[in-house]
This record gives C-alpha cells, structure tokens and sequence, in this order.
C-alpha cells in the first residue's frame, strides 16, 4: 500500500471508518455545502470526498479549496470524485474513481505515488486488478439499495467477504448503508463504510454522524 505525503498507512487504514460523500441535494437555500462538511467533521467523520456530477468546474474548484482547507484543520483526508485534474491542481490527497472512470493506473501516474487513489469494485477480480495498479483503496458496493445511484450494482456479503480476504488494501462498504442497517455488515473485514444520506441526509448531521460511528466501529471491530 502507498503511503499518502500527509498520512502514514496506519493513519489512513484508521481514516476508512467513517468516509462522508457529500451531496448537495439536500442542501436547502442559503446553505452552504463546506458548513455541512464542518458538522459532520465535528461529529467525528474520519475521511471525506467531494462529489459533484452537475456543477460548473470553476465552482467546482473554488468549493473543492473551501473543502479540502477544512479537511487540512481537521487532520481528515480529502478527495475529489473522478476529477483527478482537478485534484492534482488542488493538491486534494486524492481522488476517488470507478471502474467506468480513469484507471487506477493512470490516476496513478498523472498523481504520483504520494496520493490517495481510491477505486469502487464490485468483484473480487476487479479488486485485485486494482490494488494491483495503485488502488490506496477500494469502495465496495452497493451492500443496500440505494437512490444515490440509479445504476449501482448490488454486491453480496459473501462477495463483500471474499473482496476483503483477497487484497491487503483497506476497503469500506458502500451502498444504502443508514444506522439501521449498518450492524448487518459485521464480520466481513470492512475498515469502514462510506455514505451519503445516512449523514447529509439528516436533519441534526453533527449528532448524526457521531451516532454512525460508534455503530461502525461495533462492525469494525467484530
């Protein structure tokens, strides 16, 4: 596993726990996306990644900035989804692909060794290829049903399973995964679980969050 220029291996294996994708879906008028991240670092959110799909790039970058410069106060990992230009101009630690996006290995190469590079998977197969060509880590998923992809993939435990056993990078769950649910996950060697709603989702995100991780760590731990 590559070590990030700002985290050593031990730190971002511990920085997977609980991994916030941010949406601004559910921002209301007025509201700014970088003061839901706050909350939700507040609420002890250990690693966060920019995701926009429809966003004008120049606002993009300049909300990316405001991001990452949190994350940097907070000591949490930051990474952009899919941009991976966009990341080395920001000097983001990273980015987050899947597999229909940039390759790990060519995220690899336009970012260089020191980076996060993150990579979503659905089979063992694709697992292996991509810690084999520079993956930090993977996203696994969909574990639940989940309306923030209409094309997600369903991936089963016992995949989820076999995944976790076959690389030695960290992976975390990713997929429909709310409080409620979450304790389903225990015993498949996850380091953690990324969500969306399940934290910007909610109306209290710093209670939210703080609630979210004490149930991970339960099913990190099992």
């Amino acid at each position: 596993m590559l070590v990030n220029d700002n985290f050593s291996e031990e730190a971002l294996k511990k920085s997977m726990l609980l991994y916030g994708v941010t949406d601004r879906h559910w921002l209301k008028e007025e509201e700014k996306l970088v003061e839901k991240v706050r909350l939700a670092l507040l609420g002890g959110a250990t690693f966060i990644q920019l995701r926009e799909k429809n966003m004008d790039r120049e606002e993009m970058k300049k909300e990316a900035i405001e991001i990452r410069d949190l994350c940097r106060e907070f000591k949490v990992p930051f990474v952009v989804n899919d941009d991976v230009l966009l990341a080395k101009e920001i000097d983001a630690d990273g980015v987050h692909v899947g597999q229909e996006d940039m390759e790990a290995l060519k995220a690899r190469e336009i970012l260089g060794d020191g980076k996060i590079i993150g990579v979503s998977a659905q089979t063992v197969e694709e697992a292996i290829i991509a810690e084999k060509n520079g993956a930090t880590y993977l996203g696994v998923g969909a574990v639940f049903p989940t309306g923030s992809k209409d094309d997600a993939i369903m991936v089963s435990k016992d995949t989820l399973k076999a995944i976790t056993k076959a690389v030695s990078i960290p992976v975390v769950a990713i997929g429909g995964i709310s409080k409620e649910n979450v304790t389903e996950l225990s015993g498949c060697g996850l380091d953690g679980i990324s969500v969306i709603s399940a934290i910007f989702g909610q109306e209290d995100i710093e209670e939210a969050t703080k609630e979210l991780k004490k149930e991970t760590k339960k099913i990190v731990e099992s």
